[in-house]
């Protein structure tokens, strides 16, 4: 039987209500979590999917553009886009390249040699990386008690997971497949480091983000092109735009507007634990979507690696405090 309006606005009046509460005791930011976590996770799982049968690089290109185009019109229809100036520009073109093509091109071209999951454990200790760029820089003081532990166990954790993978060492692409997964890391470390030590843009950070990934996807394209990596779109199998889709909704809008609200309703600290879940996700995903094999070895050095992560970041907040202390 159908409600007259009036009790259809007091009940959306008593839902928003009970939406506001659950969001004030931070049950709505766990769960936001948890969807940062599981989607984020599971796109390694729809890139591997994705890449099949067509080059990894292409692939990317059309999923940064896709992206990208989507932040900007975003804005553009709210009537916020504003034009970069010169010095922006510049900015955006080189977190385009290092974030982007670089980072993601690369992990993206990785796991077509290697599993998705092995490919997300090595994503994530871009922590380790960043450290070690900055004590060796000089940037930072040397290592406290806790970031050293970190250190020792992530690339412990790293060893223990190679350990199993060493007879598929004696493969070329298998090797291809760790270096430029490790470079990729690297790269995507060098962008968090420039990003984190100054504010060049007065552009909205999500405006921005739209940017370079709409500047990477047309960077990607043009090194698809002449390297003749490209097709025409008419011939992109059906399966890939599935995962491209995916990838664009869930991915880039979903799991980014989730980690937003997170951000605004949990401490810090328990926001940015999705880093840690995303390998777990991506590995179990991994087994039973694709039937990449696991392991204890697989699990216990993603668990130890995850865990050296999780201290260097403690270490790193640790410093940062006592020095504005």
């Amino acid at each position: 039987m159908s409600q007259n309006p009036t009790t259809v606005i007091q009940h959306t009046i008593q839902l928003g209500g009970r939406l506001r509460k659950k969001a004030q005791s931070g049950s709505l930011g766990y769960f936001a979590l948890m969807v940062t976590s599981m989607v984020w996770g599971t796109t390694w799982v729809a890139s591997k999917i994705g890449i099949q049968g067509i080059h990894p690089l292409f692939f990317s290109a059309i999923r940064q553009t896709l992206g990208g185009s989507i932040f900007l019109l975003f804005f553009l229809f709210r009537g916020k886009a504003v034009f970069p100036n010169l010095q922006e520009f510049g900015h955006l073109l080189l977190m385009a390249f290092l974030l982007f093509v670089a980072s993601n091109g690369l992990t993206t071209w990785g796991i077509k040699y290697i599993s998705s999951g092995l490919g997300s454990i090595l994503g994530a200790i871009f922590p380790l990386v960043v450290a070690l760029i900055d004590w060796f820089s000089g940037h930072k003081s040397k290592p406290n008690l806790l970031a050293t532990l970190g250190l020792l166990l992530g690339f412990a954790g790293v060893a223990i997971i190679f350990y199993e993978y060493l007879p598929d060492f004696a493969n070329p692409d298998f090797r291809f497949g760790i270096l430029i997964s490790l470079l990729a890391s690297i790269t995507w470390s060098v962008g968090t480091i420039i990003t984190s030590r100054k504010k060049t843009s007065s552009l909205n950070r999500y405006y921005a983000l739209g940017w370079q990934m709409f500047l990477a996807g047309c960077i990607l394209h043009l090194i698809s092109f002449f390297s003749g990596l490209s097709m025409p779109y008419g011939e992109v199998p059906a399966h890939t735009w599935k995962a491209l889709a995916y990838m664009v909704t869930f991915g880039s809008i979903i799991a980014f507007g989730s980690l937003v609200y997170s951000l605004h309703h949990l401490p810090a600290a328990v926001a940015s634990l999705y880093a840690y879940f995303n390998p777990m996700v991506a590995v179990i995903a991994g087994h039973f979507i694709l039937g990449e094999k696991w392991s204890l070895f697989l699990l216990a050095g993603a668990v130890v690696t995850l865990a050296g992560v999780f201290l260097v970041n403690l270490g790193y907040r640790r410093e940062v405090s006592e020095a504005e202390s």
